[in-house]
């Protein structure tokens, strides 16, 4: 229980208002030591719960510290994961009197100058739009206590530790450090050695491997197939909540058009997508107004959509750890999920790839007999040689 963390009882309240019962294995190991006020590398599959591993310590930290003065800063590879963390942190810190403030490009600066010069105790930023607002004068980091850096491995796939070494250098020495990364390359634990003092080390579950609440499966199909099969897929009981992944911002959108004119609730989320679409595209698809989300890899890491019962790799891609972190939008924080592949033989290698990532074979459907034809044959890839495995057998497909 989170009784066990001895936290305030207003942080008690607003997390049982949240609906949190028992704090995840992630949240059990780093949470101590982020109260402790250590520095904390802390390393866990995606989908565990650490938003909240580190919020809950920040706020139970700033709790007696004085009003107006930036305490905690928060540093998010994009700017959907920087609303999600400030949308959590201001949750999570309901009646407190602490305010927190997202800073993050794709919007004006006016709004976000004022509401830093109101004096927020915690900000929570993108590197590139904070380094902005630091080059006007609109952040004062004298008083910062606590830095954390979220997602920092996909930080360093997007080109951002310059950046981020520039932001290290003008925050106070005496600061409590705390960063949170899916997987541990090499240079992410330079950056830890370098800027972290003696910090604990919390590693939970095996990185980069989906939860194994996740049940998965791979669909084999000829690039025209894909289009039908997905249609077929998504007409079947059960697909409450689907986020479907391409490659490419014009599939996307061409899918999400298709899906449309199907009668499907569908949207899209894309890099070329303006920031108030993707915010109503994302807040459609979390209150329902969606049934189908399509997004390429920007919605991959990080984002904490609740109740996505199902994950389709339209394209699946190429590299095994954004296979991990696409199915991890579902099946999180221990509830259960499915994920389906839609893979052409110009596929074979990464799927390959991605198995031998795994650890497994991930199993090998039939294809939905509306859309099979039987004198297609798929070279490269296995064709099943059992039927749908039982544990698989709830994803209810409807054969036509």
């Amino acid at each position: 229980m989170f009784t066990q963390f001895k936290l305030a009882p207003i942080l008690l309240e607003n997390i049982r208002r949240q609906g949190y019962t028992a704090p995840t294995p992630i949240q059990s190991a780093g949470i101590p030591p982020a109260l402790d006020g250590r520095d904390l590398v802390a390393t866990a599959e995606t989908g565990s719960g650490k938003t909240a591993a580190f919020l809950l310590p920040v706020i139970q930290r700033l709790l007696d510290e004085p009003r107006g003065r930036v305490g905690a800063l928060v540093l998010c590879p994009t700017r959907e994961i920087a609303v999600q963390t400030n949308a959590e942190a201001l949750k999570l810190s309901r009646g407190t009197g602490l305010r927190s403030v997202a800073v993050y490009g794709g919007v004006g600066f006016e709004p976000q100058t004022k509401a830093l010069r109101a004096g927020g105790e915690i900000v929570v930023a993108t590197p590139g739009r904070l380094l902005d607002h630091m080059g006007r004068g609109n952040v004062d980091f004298r008083s910062l206590r606590i830095l954390v850096l979220d997602e920092a491995d996909r930080m360093l796939d997007m080109g951002f530790i310059p950046d981020i070494r520039r932001i290290l250098a003008s925050l106070p020495q005496a600061r409590q450090t705390m960063l949170f990364s899916a997987t541990m390359p090499a240079e992410i634990l330079a950056l830890s050695n370098r800027f972290m003092k003696s910090p604990a080390r919390v590693a939970v579950g095996r990185p980069s491997t989906p939860p194994k609440t996740i049940r998965q499966a791979v669909y084999a199909a000829e690039p025209t197939e894909k289009t039908d099969l997905l249609l077929s897929l998504v007409q079947s009981e059960g697909m409450d909540s689907v986020l479907v992944f391409t490659r490419t911002k014009h599939r996307a959108d061409r899918l999400a058009k298709q899906l449309a004119r199907a009668g499907f609730r569908a949207a899209c989320i894309h890099g070329d997508r303006s920031q108030s679409q993707r915010e109503e595209a994302l807040d459609g698809f979390r209150r329902g107004r969606y049934r189908i989300l399509v997004a390429t890899d920007i919605a991959a890491r990080g984002l904490d959509i609740q109740g996505v019962t199902h994950v389709i790799n339209y394209d699946l891609p190429p590299i095994p750890e954004d296979y991990v972190h696409r199915i991890g939008r579902t099946a999180r924080a221990g509830a259960s999920g499915q994920a389906f592949s839609l893979v052409t033989r110009e596929d074979a290698e990464a799927l390959r790839s991605i198995e031998m990532a795994l650890g497994r074979e991930l199993p090998l459907s039939e294809p939905l007999r509306r859309i099979r034809r039987p004198e297609v044959s798929t070279p490269g890839l296995r064709r099943p040689a059992r039927p749908l495995e039982p544990e698989y057998s709830n994803a209810r497909i409807q054969i036509q």
